[in-house]
């Protein structure tokens, strides 16, 4: 079976009223060979947040991640499902203390695995391999504008700070270009 991203989002649409686990063996489903999903979005060339279906009730976003790439804990405030199509993708899980948030747990995926989190899960993550590593995410809601304001935590200080979708999409785009020099001076 062929993956076609248009019968995916009209998938997603009908399953996310079904719920988070419907969503995920769809998600499953589309990662179990990476090189349906490659044929059809693409090879993985630059890091961005490539948004294939966005409404109130559901978002899809083909990430695809720098070599070496992180971004900070953050949440969502809806489930999010994520599937590895290629490289590696490295989370860790945090939970609110009464100061701030510490870490309590990681998962390390690789092509073809997926993992699922709840509307309350924080998690950072890093692309910890030399390549680009590129996902499906699915989310319950609109990843861009959600119901509840979401919160991001810095790197260094663990304080909590509003969720800025912009400054997110400059991470991508610089970790982008520092691939892109790095590749040029390798020739």
């Amino acid at each position: 079976m062929m993956f076609n991203k248009d019968d995916f989002i009209q998938d997603c649409i009908k399953a996310v009223a079904e719920g988070q686990e419907a969503v995920r063996e769809l998600v499953a489903e589309a990662v179990s060979d990476s090189s349906r999903v490659i044929s059809e979005l693409g090879e993985p060339e630059h890091a961005g947040i490539a948004p294939l279906y966005r409404s109130p009730e559901l978002t899809i976003i083909n990430f695809t991640w720098a070599p070496c790439m992180s971004l900070m804990p953050h949440n969502h405030q809806m489930f999010a499902v994520i599937g590895i199509y290629s490289g590696r993708e490295d989370n860790i899980f945090w939970r609110r203390t009464d100061a701030s948030i510490e870490a309590f747990g990681a998962k390390s995926l690789g092509a073809h695995e997926v993992v699922t989190l709840d509307h309350s899960m924080i998690h950072s993550v890093l692309n910890p391999i030399g390549k680009m590593t590129s996902a499906i995410h699915v989310y319950g809601g609109d990843f861009f504008a959600p119901d509840i304001p979401r919160s991001g935590w810095d790197h260094e200080t663990l304080a909590e700070q509003p969720w800025d979708i912009e400054q997110v999409k400059t991470l991508f785009r610089e970790a982008d270009e520092r691939f892109s020099l790095y590749a040029k001076s390798q020739r």
